[in-house]
C-alpha cells in the first residue's frame, strides 16, 4: 500500500472495502468532510459541469429486479438500442444532470418516442406487454401517430438559493418546508379530511378490524 500510493511519512490513506457504488459514496462524504475541515473548499468559486451518459438500468438488490435509473421513459444513446436487450445492464441513456459544487441543481433526458424502443425499455424491467398496456398505454398509442423526439430538464430552484445563501440544509430555504416525515407543521398537512370532501372525492375509508 506505501508503495502504490506512494506514502510518505505524515501522510494518511483512507480506503473502502464494499460494493462500488457504496464504496464510493462513503469516500467521496469522507473526502467533503475532510476538505471541510482543512478549510480546502473555496466558498467563493462556483464550479458548473453537466454529467451525462448515465446508465439506463440498476439492479435493485431489495426487489431483486432491474430499476430504470432516471425514469422508464428514458431514450438509451444512439447506438445502443439492441443493448436493452442483449446487455441492459452496460446500456447508456440520453439523461443528463446540471452540478454546481456537488450539488445536482437541474436534472432531465431525452424520452422515448419510438414504440418499439419502448418494449424494449419495459422488458427490460421486467413489465409484462399486457401490464405496460393497462398502465401506460395511452402513451404507448399516441407513439403509434407518430410523437416526435422530444425531452426537458427541472430545475432545482431551492438547492440554487441554498447554495448561493451559504445554507447546508435545504429546508431553511423552502417556502412551505416539510420535516423528514412529509409532515407540514406550519400547515398542519396531511391532516383528516371531512366527510363532505371525501364524498366529492368518491373516496371511502374503509376502516382496519384489526
Amino acid at each position: 500500500l506505501v508503495e502504490k500510493v506512494g506514502l510518505e511519512d505524515g501522510d494518511i490513506v483512507f480506503f473502502g472495502a464494499d460494493k462500488f457504488e457504496i464504496a464510493c459514496n462513503a469516500l467521496g462524504n469522507v473526502r467533503l468532510a475532510a476538505a471541510r475541515k482543512m478549510e480546502l473548499i473555496d466558498e467563493n468559486d462556483y464550479a458548473v459541469c453537466w454529467v451525462k451518459d448515465f446508465p439506463m438500468f440498476e439492479y435493485d438488490e431489495e426487489f431483486d429486479a432491474m430499476q430504470a435509473c432516471h425514469h422508464p421513459f428514458t431514450s438509451p444513446i444512439d447506438g445502443h438500442e439492441d443493448m436493452l436487450e442483449s446487455d441492459p445492464t452496460n446500456a447508456l441513456s440520453k439523461g443528463y444532470d446540471l452540478v454546481l459544487n456537488g450539488n445536482e441543481i437541474g436534472g432531465g433526458s431525452i424520452r422515448i418516442h419510438d414504440p418499439e424502443v419502448q418494449s424494449k425499455v419495459f422488458k427490460a424491467l421486467g413489465i409484462s406487454d399486457e401490464d405496460a398496456k393497462y398502465r401506460f398505454g395511452h402513451m404507448l398509442e399516441a407513439f403509434t401517430y407518430g410523437a416526435p423526439p422530444h425531452g426537458g430538464i427541472a430545475w432545482g430552484i431551492d438547492r440554487l438559493i441554498m447554495i448561493f445563501a451559504g445554507e447546508p440544509n435545504i429546508r431553511e430555504v423552502i417556502a412551505f418546508p416539510k420535516d423528514q416525515k412529509a409532515k407540514d407543521l406550519m400547515l398542519g398537512a396531511p391532516s383528516q379530511m371531512a366527510d363532505a370532501q371525501l364524498e366529492e372525492l368518491g373516496i371511502e375509508i374503509a376502516a382496519d378490524e384489526d
